[in-house]
């Protein structure tokens, strides 16, 4: 078992999952507050990595293309504090960060995870209904039917079309992206048969924003929406499996990295025992 616990969050992995649980902390973003606990299975990750800095550092989580739809519909451009796979570390921290982030990495090894497109999603999907306001509008999802409704903010095109709602069954795509420099941040719904998309405060299947830069929780409405469309995942070719002398020498290096971070007091007497037996283990599977 391995677990960081700081103000932002604690990350809790057993070798067969990982658990995420967000912060009390008042500044944790809404949207990692509003997903909360997200269970990540093993089979879901495709790396994790500790990225310093000079007040600490992240830890950053990366999915399997599929895996999460979440992931899939902000595409990498959910940034701290409102992505719930990145853990801001204090600098106190970083020595258990890493360590965490290389027990992580040589699970995978040891078992090799896959790392093609997943076929069906293995994180829990945002449940509906569900909405989010930003901007100039409101999203609302009931699982069946997508409605905007334009707040004060909207431009007069969008105030005499009034709310919008459309079925499911004619959207054809979602995006979503984050407010940046003089931009827009949107939520666009893609309609079957529609023309060239028109500027965000002109489109009446967009919710547009200017000043929020993650437009609340509206990536949420994003990730429940594309969770239930069709999905056309293409296949990517499987990476070459490692050789067994490649699992062999990273458990061996893992367990003389244990019994370092031992000594230098980052890891307790029982958090060693435990690491040490699992590893253990690991090598004689392999």
């Amino acid at each position: 078992m391995a677990e960081i616990a700081v103000p932002d969050g604690s990350w809790t992995f057993n070798g067969e999952m990982l658990r995420i649980v967000p912060g009390s902390d008042k500044e944790v973003h809404e949207l990692r507050k509003t997903l909360g606990e997200v269970p990540v299975p093993l089979e879901a990750i495709a790396g994790v990595t500790f990225e310093p800095a000079r007040k600490g550092g992240h830890l950053r989580l990366r999915l399997r293309k599929g895996a999460d739809a979440l992931s899939d519909v902000v595409a990498g451009t959910l940034a701290p504090p409102a992505d719930p796979y990145r853990l801001a570390v204090p600098k106190t921290r970083t020595g258990a960060a890493e360590y965490f982030a290389d027990e992580i990495r040589d699970t995978l090894l040891v078992y090799q995870t896959p790392s093609a497109a997943c076929e069906h999603y293995l994180l829990p999907v945002p449940g509906v209904p569900i909405s989010a306001t930003a901007g100039d509008g409101t999203a609302v999802f009931d699982g069946e039917r997508v409605r905007l409704e334009w707040t004060g903010f909207a431009g007069t095109e969008k105030e005499k079309a009034g709310p919008q709602e459309f079925p499911l069954s004619d959207v054809s795509g979602v995006e979503w992206k984050p407010q940046s420099g003089m931009g827009y941040g949107t939520l666009r719904f893609r309609i079957k048969g529609e023309g060239p998309a028109k500027p965000p405060q002109k489109d009446l299947h967009c919710v547009s924003w200017g000043i929020q830069r993650f437009g609340g929780t509206t990536a949420l409405v994003a990730a429940a929406v594309l969770a239930r469309l069709p999905r056309d995942v293409a296949e990517l070719p499987p990476p070459p499996a490692p050789a067994a002398d490649d699992v062999h020498d990273a458990v061996l290096r893992r367990l003389t990295e244990l019994g370092q971070l031992h000594r230098s007091g980052v890891l307790t007497d029982e958090e060693f025992a435990l690491a040490k037996q699992a590893m253990i283990r690991r090598l004689q599977d392999s």
